[in-house]
C-alpha cells in the first residue's frame, strides 16, 4: 500500500499462497497421492481399477502404471508422479515404494516445521541421510551376485513379480525373463551391459499365461504376403529392405498421354518389366525370404510367390533393427543396392497361428543378439498385467547383471537402514540430526505398510523387525508364510537389486527436499477462465 493505493503486481485471478500455509499444502497433496498407491505394496498388495475418458479399463497394482493413468491435477502431486516415471524408466521396479517414501518423508518433515525447524535445515538433514544411506547401501548392506548365478537372478526377477498379479506363475516367468536378459548381455569395456530395448514382447490373449514363450529370434505380427508362399522357408536367408518394392508415384502431378493401344501394352509390359526386375534382383542374392519395411506390389508378391521366396511387408522399423541384430543382416535402403554379403541368415522363417490371428517366427538365430517373449493370457486385460510384471523382471535382471550388488527384501534394507541412521544421526549434530532422524524414522513407512497389506499388527510387527536388526541380524525382513514374523530374506529368496534401492532413497529425498524449499505458490488463472474482453479473454 502507497498513501492508502494498494498495488497490484499479479494479474486480477491469480491464486499465491505464501509461507506455512503453501508448505502444508504441498504436504498434504503428496501425502494424498502416496496413500493413494501405499495399498498396492507388497505381494499382498491390492489391485486398483482405472477407467479412463475413453471408458477403457485397467487392473493393476503397478505403481507407474495407477500414477500415468490418474489424471493429477495438483502441481506437487505431478511431481511424485514424475519420480514414479524416472524409477521405471531406471529400475523398472520399486515405482510404489519411491511414491510412498516420498509421502512419508515429507509428513515426517511437516512434524519438524511445526516444532519450528526451518525447511532448509531438514532439506540438509535429508541430503545427509541420503548419502549415508546410499554408502551404507554400497559397503554394508548390499551382497555381491555375478551373472553365472542363475538361480539368484531368477529370485530377483521373482521378487519383482511377488506383488503383480501372475503370483501363480512367477517362477517360470521368471526362469523365462532370466533366460532372456543373458541371450541380449554383451561386455563393454569389461563391464556387463545387458539393454532390455533389444527384448521384443508381444502379446496374443488367448491360452493360458503358463503358454508364455521365449523365442530365440523374432516375432513380427505379419502374415505373409502372398497365400501362395511356403509356410515353412528352412535355412532362410533374408534380405532386410527399408524400401518400398513397389513403383513409387511422382511428388507431382503428372500424366501420361497414350495415342495408340500398342502404348497401353507397352506401358503394362514396362511395369511388369520392373517388377520382375526386383524380383530377379532378390532372387540373384540368393535370399529366399524378403522383409520389407515398406509396402510391397501385388504383381511382386505374386511373382516372388513363384520364385519360391517367403515374404512378409509393412514390418514396424524397430522390428527391423531387432531382426538385423538377431539374423545378422543388413537392413538395405533399395533392392538395386541389395548384394549377398547383406543377407541375414536364421535356421527357419514360419507362419505360424497364434490365437485368431497370423505371426512370422524367425528363429534358431546363430549368435542371436535379439530374442522375443510371446505373451499369452485369458483376457487382454491378463496379458497387459503379464507385460507389466515381465517389462519389471527384465529390468530388475538387467540392472542386477549391471550392478552385481543385490539386497535383502520384505522390508529388511530400510529397517537396517533406519536403525544405522539412527546411530549415525548425533555425529551429524545440530538440528540437522533431527532431520536424519526423521529420514530414519520415514523409512520404517515400508516395512510397516507391508505390514498393513499383509494384514498384520503394523506395530508388533515393527518393534520384532527393530529387535532383530538391534541383535545383527541385518536380513530381517516380514515373511509373509511364517504370519509376519522377521524372517532370513536371503534364505527365502527375497531380494532386490541394489539400483532400485538406491534409485528410490535419492529420487524420493530430491523430491522432498523440492517441496520443503517452495514457500511462496502463485498460481496463474487457466486459459478461458477470464471473462470476454477482461485478461486473458476476447472483447466480442
Amino acid at each position: 500500500m502507497m498513501a492508502g493505493t494498494p498495488i497490484l503486481v499479479l494479474r486480477e485471478g491469480v491464486e499465491r499462497e505464501k509461507g506455512k500455509g503453501a508448505v502444508s499444502n504441498n504436504i498434504a497433496a503428496a501425502r494424498a497421492l502416496a496413500d493413494a498407491v501405499r495399498s498396492t505394496l507388497g505381494p499382498r498388495g491390492m489391485d486398483k481399477m482405472l477407467v479412463d475418458s475413453m471408458g477403457d479399463i485397467t487392473i493393476t497394482n503397478d505403481g507407474v502404471t495407477i500414477l500415468k493413468e490418474v489424471d493429477v491435477e495438483h502441481p506437487t502431486a505431478k511431481m511424485l508422479v514424475e519420480v514414479a516415471k524416472t524409477q521405471d524408466q531406471q529400475c523398472g521396479d520399486g515405482t510404489t515404494t519411491a511414491v510412498v517414501l516420498s509421502g512419508e518423508l515429507l509428513r515426517r518433515a511437516e512434524t519438524l516445521i511445526e516444532q519450528n525447524v526451518h525447511p532448509t535445515v531438514i532439506t540438509r538433514g535429508f541430503s545427509l541421510a541420503r548419502e549415508e544411506a546410499e554408502r551404507l547401501l554400497k559397503a554394508e548392506v548390499g551382497h555381491k551376485v555375478n551373472i553365472a548365478d542363475e538361480q539368484t537372478l531368477v529370485d530377483v526377477a521373482a521378487t519383482a513379480m511377488g506383488s503383480k498379479g501372475v503370483y501363480g506363475s512367477r517362477e517360470e516367468l521368471a526362469k523365462l525373463s532370466v533366460k532372456a536378459v543373458r541371450a541380449i548381455v554383451e561386455s563393454r569395456d569389461g563391464k556387463e551391459v545387458a539393454d532390455t530395448s533389444l527384448i521384443q514382447i508381444e502379446k496374443k490373449h488367448g491360452g493360458t499365461i503358463a503358454d508364455t514363450e521365449l523365442v530365440q529370434g523374432i516375432l513380427l505380427d505379419k502374415e505373409r504376403g502372398h497365400p501362395r508362399m511356403n509356410k515353412v522357408t528352412k535355412g532362410a536367408k533374408i534380405a532386410l529392405l527399408n524400401s518400398s518394392l513397389e513403383i513409387k508415384k511422382t511428388e507431382f502431378e503428372s500424366k501420361i498421354n497414350i495415342k495408340s493401344p500398342g502404348q497401353i501394352q507397352n506401358f503394362l509390359d514396362q511395369e511388369d518389366h520392373t517388377f520382375r526386375e526386383m524380383v530377379d534382383a532378390v532372387k540373384a542374392t540368393g535370399a529366399n525370404v524378403v522383409i520389407c519395411q515398406k509396402g510391397i506390389d501385388d504383381v511382386v508378391l505374386h511373382y516372388l510367390a513363384k520364385a519360391g521366396i517367403f515374404a512378409v511387408k509393412q514390418v514396424k522399423e524397430s522390428d527391423m533393427q531387432k531382426l538385423s541384430r538377431a539374423t545378422g543382416g543388413k537392413v538395405v535402403t533399395g533392392w538395386k543396392e541389395l548384394s549377398a554379403k547383406d543377407l541375414g541368415s536364421a535356421g527357419e522363417v514360419e507362419e505360424r497361428q497364434v490365437g485368431d490371428s497370423h505371426m512370422t517366427f524367425v528363429t534358431d538365430c546363430k549368435g542371436a543378439r535379439s530374442v522375443s517373449i510371446l505373451i499369452r493370457g485369458g483376457t487382454e486385460h491378463v496379458t497387459q498385467e503379464v507385460e507389466r510384471a515381465l517389462q519389471d523382471a527384465l529390468k530388475v535382471v538387467s540392472s542386477t547383471i549391471e550392478d552385481g550388488v543385490i539386497c535383502p527384501g520384505g522390508g529388511a534394507t530400510e529397517m537396517e537402514l533406519a536403525v544405522r541412521l539412527r546411530k549415525y544421526a548425533p555425529t551429524v549434530g545440530g538440528r540437522e540430526q533431527l532431520a536424519v532422524e526423521a529420514f530414519a524414522q520415514a523409512l520404517e513407512v515400508l516395512p510397516w505398510s507391508l505390514a498393513e497389506n499383509g494384514g498384520y499388527d503394523a506395530i508388533n510387527t515393527i518393534i520384532d523387525l527393530r529387535k532383530a536388526h538391534e541383535g545383527s541380524n541385518k536380513n530381517a525382513g516380514i515373511n509373509f508364510s511364517e504370519g509376519g514374523h522377521p524372517g532370513d530374506m536371503l534364505k527365502l529368496k527375497v531380494v532386490e537389486p541394489l539400483r532400485v534401492k538406491s534409485q528410490a532413497i535419492s529420487s524420493a529425498t530430491e523430491v522432498a527436499n523440492m517441496v520443503l524449499r517452495i514457500d511462496d505458490v502463485i498460481a496463474s488463472r487457466k486459459s478461458g477462465g477470464a471473462p470476454p474482453g477482461g485478461p486473458g479473454g476476447h472483447a466480442h
